[in-house]
């Protein structure tokens, strides 16, 4: 993989982005794989390659281009009239996630802290605001920090509830609802298109700052790796505490409380770091593309974003869940067969060349 310190800062940057509010909180998890019991596990794999591989080339072309945000390479991918549709769609739903993340943000502080939502929203978004007015350098490093915290922390739940869990591995299929393998794949590669759209802006952003397009590339297939391991052990530890958390609105926080409180309030306290890494990537992307980082169009700009999001923020965590991430996720899975087919043939006119 080739990897050096500043393709595992880039590997962290991207999966502080993907993983986000939804995964965190074990949400994205419960929707997208946890009820498909063991075939679920296909539907992991299937969306770590889809991350991995396809983030990838995605940093590469960024690095090619020297991207400060995704419009160049839309162009390369799609071009025409095309590109610009596929671009207004994902800053759309760029920013309607940024806002369900800052919805998840107030119920966390609410649910953890006994903070009101509309005061721990208000939290978050100065917070972003504050951050947004850094260079990109420190943007990054603010977007990889946390991650080795939230992966130390989910492998010691799921090994916890890998011993002490009430249905045992052997066991999944017997207690989901809804084990089917062809469920278990189609929702895994659109949880994969989902993940890929939230994280594709800042990826190409990354890349775009990366010194060359090897490293930009290792840093995006490493955090792929990892993302793809994170996200097998929270649906292994959902699925073994199926019953008792199935219609809770955190269920890795039960998971967490379950295990003892302070490792709860721990849990609290980083998914809230991960909200803010996926606020301030997807914020940051949103901006980049309107506006010259830094200008004055980008200062107004940031301001009147964060007021509109923490407005939209009161619509709610679940349901902005349930409206945007399965929409997104098939915007993703467009670009990500763009992405395929432009691979295909670029090594094709190799293979032409060398013959």
């Amino acid at each position: 993989m080739g990897l050096n310190k500043e393709a595992i800062k880039i590997g962290f940057a991207y999966v502080g982005i993907v993983v986000g509010a939804g995964f965190s909180t074990g949400q994205e998890v419960m929707q997208f794989f946890t009820p498909f019991g063991l075939w679920s596990y296909i539907g992991v794999i299937l969306s770590g390659l889809i991350l991995g591989f396809i983030g990838r080339q995605v940093a590469k072309i960024g690095t090619a281009f020297d991207a400060q945000n995704h419009e160049s390479t839309l162009d390369y991918l799609f071009g025409g009239v095309f590109s610009k549709i596929i671009d207004y769609l994902l800053i759309f739903f760029l920013f309607g996630i940024s806002v369900t993340m800052i919805a998840g943000a107030g119920a966390t502080f609410e649910e953890s802290f006994s903070v009101p939502t509309w005061l721990g929203a208000l939290i978050m978004v100065i917070a972003i605001y504050i951050t947004l007015l850094m260079d990109f350098n420190k943007i990054v490093r603010a977007l990889g920090v946390v991650t080795p915290f939230l992966i130390i922390l989910v492998v010691t739940i799921a090994i916890y509830y890998l011993f002490n869990g009430s249905i045992s591995f052997d066991k999944v299929n017997q207690t989901m609802p809804e084990t089917s393998i062809w469920k278990g794949i189609m929702y895994g590669i659109n949880y994969g298109g989902l993940a890929f759209a939230v994280g594709f802006s800042t990826i190409v952003a990354i890349g775009g700052d990366a010194s060359k397009r090897k490293i930009s590339g290792s840093g995006a297939l490493f955090g792929g790796v990892v993302y793809t391991v994170l996200l097998a052990l929270i649906n292994f530890a959902l699925q073994a505490e199926y019953p008792k958390i199935k219609d809770v609105s955190i269920p890795t926080l039960t998971l967490a409380n379950n295990i003892t409180p302070w490792l709860g309030l721990v849990l609290s306290i980083i998914m809230l770091a991960v909200m803010y890494n996926t606020i301030l990537g997807l914020m940051y992307s949103f901006s980049a593309r309107f506006t010259e980082p830094y200008s004055k169009k980008y200062h107004i700009l940031i301001v009147v974003m964060s007021l509109v999001a923490y407005g939209l923020s009161f619509v709610g965590f679940a349901g902005l869940i349930n409206f945007l991430y399965p929409i997104m996720g098939v915007i993703g899975l467009i670009v990500v067969v763009a992405v395929l087919i432009k691979y295909y043939f670029r090594k094709s006119q190799n293979k032409k060349h060398i013959a």
